[in-house]
């Protein structure tokens, strides 16, 4: 029996990413689409509780079943599971992306793509979230459909450890191809931002988000170096945000009864 696949993204159904990665998942499996009606990127883990959710059927993918939703990555992996295949098979592994834009370091934090993994991984399914640094409304994802084939492959076949998701970020498309694969770690890298203040036509203030991607790290494990290098990152994450290594010193040094 061929696998059932469940493919969402953050950047919408209509994004150029999620069309590469369902065209590539045809030809490992039965594939089923859930993805949001409208960009969600930034969306972090967010899930709706306040309003109404919206499900609609679209036929804009040939042979594959698709449904655009009002709410963010991780209401579409729970209305997929919930809904859509409430009364039928279950999918096999959950594949979200291919995302304009990487999903390095602290990011994965921030990541709409990377909470439709997340949030498979939580369900105790195998999930991958797929990433290309390049935030282009057309950019070239023609260099990472092989490795999205056997990173999938790899999954399928051999599972991944109970509550762990891939954070798979692939480089730009460059002159020169892919070296390879790298299973690293998150890059010790982060966001310093500011706030542009402005005035609106109305002489009201209002904020905008700015700021530059500042790396710290200096290894060469990490996902950072991988794609500035020209290879495939590879990142095992976990929804478990426990500091575990922290448990023991607030024992030992807390004066609390």
């Amino acid at each position: 029996m061929k696998p059932l696949i469940l493919v969402s993204n953050d950047d919408g159904i209509t994004s150029k990413g999620i069309l590469t990665l369902i065209n590539v998942m045809k030809t490992m499996g039965e594939v089923i689409v859930v993805a949001p009606n409208s960009p969600q990127s930034g969306m972090g883990h967010a899930i709706t509780v306040g309003e109404t959710l919206r499900l609609e059927e679209n036929f804009i993918f040939d042979g594959v079943k698709a449904f655009e939703c009002s709410g963010t990555p991780a209401d579409c992996v729970k209305m997929a599971r919930h809904f859509v295949l409430k009364d039928a098979r279950q999918p096999d592994i959950v594949v979200s992306g291919v995302n304009h834009g990487s999903n390095t370091s602290i990011s994965v934090l921030y990541s709409g793509t990377m909470s439709a993994a997340i949030e498979g991984a939580i369900e105790g399914t195998p999930a991958i979230g797929f990433s290309l640094a390049d935030f282009g409304h057309d950019a070239d994802f023609s260099h990472t459909e092989a490795y999205i084939r056997k990173i999938t492959q790899q999954v399928l076949d051999r599972g991944l450890p109970k509550g762990v998701a891939l954070n798979v970020n692939f480089p730009p498309k460059r002159n020169e191809p892919l070296k390879g694969v790298r299973i690293c770690r998150q890059a010790n890298a982060k966001w310093v931002e500011d706030f542009d203040v402005r005035v609106d036509p109305n002489g009201r203030r209002y904020f905008w988000m700015v700021g530059n991607f500042v790396n710290f790290d200096k290894g060469e494990d990490n996902d950072e170096w991988a794609i500035a290098n020209n290879y495939v990152a590879v990142v095992p994450v976990q929804f478990d945000l426990t500091a575990h290594q922290a448990i023991p010193v607030l024992n030992e040094e807390w004066e609390i009864v």
